[in-house]
């Protein structure tokens, strides 16, 4: 059984949660067929004009790669903020700034009925998941840094966490307004900065560090990382017990951010995932 396919689906509610934020739910019976694997689950969206069939067959991607520049529809990768199977609904946290890029013209301009094609997993698949990246083990403090573009899957993360586990999470986001509040449960502390206050991830995760890793953190390592800005290390690596970071955001910023841990406070990097979702100053091709 093939691990990943098409899901077409409709848009049946939008709603706005704060100035940058927009909530999209998708629904169709075939979710039935989804795979919901939870956490920062990440799906491929493909915002085409209209019903595009020829991309819900299994070949799509085929179809979609051989299509010329100007008539094939952008592909972007996305996290499932929460998906109900009972009622077919999945939700996608967009961030919305204009037209700058075709998921934020696409989710600033949805209306219900607007359809939709998810590339995602199938309920049943043999093969195990290689959508989430968030696997720490299973004791010691967790910290979670994310800026707006992944905080809908900190958040989901967040509200998956068992009740009691350590965990401090800090979220950058474009204006106080954008702190959209999610459901954490208790030994969750949540720190919400605006870059309109001159707030940054940097500067906070340093000066919470201290707290989060200093018993934890040994002698620091030389900083052996190459020029990839998207490393997530084998669950197995980690000893139980060992603080675990996950980063994720802009590629520069969660760069550094990993470099700080790994190079000054002396956290294993075999404890630290970052992720860069995008990148300042570049847009994605298709």
């Amino acid at each position: 059984m093939a691990e990943d396919r098409p899901f077409a689906v409709r848009v049946a509610r939008v709603r706005r949660l704060s100035p940058v934020f927009t909530r999209v739910t998708l629904a169709d019976d075939d979710l039935t067929h989804f795979a919901a694997h939870g956490f920062d689950q990440r799906i491929n969206l493909l915002f085409c004009d209209g019903d595009r069939r020829e991309y819900t067959a299994d070949d799509w991607f085929d179809r979609w790669r051989a299509a010329p520049d100007a008539t094939r529809p952008p592909l972007r990768t996305y996290t499932v903020r929460s998906f109900r199977p009972e009622a077919c609904e999945l939700d996608i946290d967009f961030v919305v700034h204009g037209d700058a890029g075709p998921a934020s013209r696409w989710a600033g301009r949805a209306r219900p009925g607007d359809p939709l094609i998810i590339i995602g997993p199938v309920a049943g698949a043999s093969d195990p998941a290689a959508d989430v990246a968030w696997a720490p083990p299973a004791a010691g403090r967790l910290l979670i840094a994310a800026d707006e573009a992944a905080l809908p899957a900190a958040a989901a993360i967040a509200e998956a966490l068992p009740p009691g586990r350590p965990a401090t999470i800090v979220a950058e986001v474009p204006e106080p307004a954008d702190a959209v509040p999610f459901d954490a449960p208790d030994g969750v502390t949540v720190h919400f900065l605006a870059r309109s206050r001159g707030e940054s991830l940097l500067p906070v995760v340093r000066e919470l560090a201290g707290d989060l890793f200093g018993t934890a953190a040994g002698r620091a390592e030389p900083d052996l990382v190459d020029e990839s800005d998207w490393a997530v290390p084998d669950p197995d690596a980690a000893a139980e017990g060992r603080d675990y970071a996950w980063l994720a955001g802009e590629a520069g910023t969660v760069v550094a951010l990993r470099r700080f841990l790994v190079g000054e406070r002396g956290v294993d990097r075999r404890s630290v995932a970052f992720m860069g979702y995008w990148r300042r100053g570049q847009a994605q091709p298709n």
